[in-house]
C-alpha cells in the first residue's frame, strides 16, 4: 500500500473527537478557519498520477480528488484527498478524521450530520463549499457501499 495512505494522521492520531475538541476550544470562526487550514496542511499530498478523472469529486467549488485503498485483511478503507484550495484540503481533512481507516460498515454507520452539527461547520461555509463537503462524504460512502 502506498505511504500516502498509511502516513496520513487522519483517522489515526487525528480523530473526529480530537477535531471536535480542538474546534471547541477556539473562540471565533477566524481562529477555526485557521485551524481547518492547518489541518489541510497535514494531509499527505496525492501523487499527480492519481489526480485522474475517475477520482475527481464532482460538486466541489475547487478541484478535489479522492483516492482510496481497501485492505481486505484489516477490513479497512484508507482514504487520500487532495485539492487545489487550502480551505478545501482542511475540510477534506475533517472528513478523513471521521472516516479514514474504518471498515466500510463503520463508514456507512458514522453519523456525519451529527459530526458536522457539533462542529457548527456547514452554516459557516458558502453553499458551494458545503455542497462540496457533502459530495466528498457521498463519494466515500458510495465506495464503502460498494465494498460492504
Amino acid at each position: 500500500m502506498e505511504s500516502f495512505y498509511t502516513d496520513s494522521p487522519f483517522g489515526n492520531s487525528i480523530t473526529a473527537e480530537e477535531v471536535l475538541d480542538s474546534i471547541g476550544f477556539l473562540d471565533d470562526w477566524e481562529e477555526r478557519y485557521r485551524y481547518i487550514i492547518d489541518l489541510g496542511k497535514s494531509l499527505p499530498a496525492l501523487p499527480d498520477e492519481l489526480k485522474t478523472e475517475d477520482r475527481f469529486v464532482r460538486g466541489c467549488q475547487s478541484q478535489v480528488w479522492l483516492a482510496h485503498h481497501y485492505d481486505p485483511a484489516e477490513k479497512k478503507l484508507y482514504l487520500a484527498v487532495d485539492s487545489d484550495a487550502l480551505i478545501v484540503r482542511g475540510l477534506a481533512a475533517i472528513v478523513l478524521a471521521a472516516l479514514n481507516r474504518k471498515s466500510p460498515q463503520e463508514v456507512l454507520q458514522y453519523d456525519m450530520e451529527t459530526y458536522f452539527s457539533k462542529l457548527d461547520l456547514l452554516k459557516h461555509l458558502s453553499p458551494t463549499r458545503g455542497n462540496g463537503v457533502q459530495a466528498m462524504v457521498a463519494r466515500v460512502r458510495d465506495e464503502a457501499q460498494r465494498l460492504g
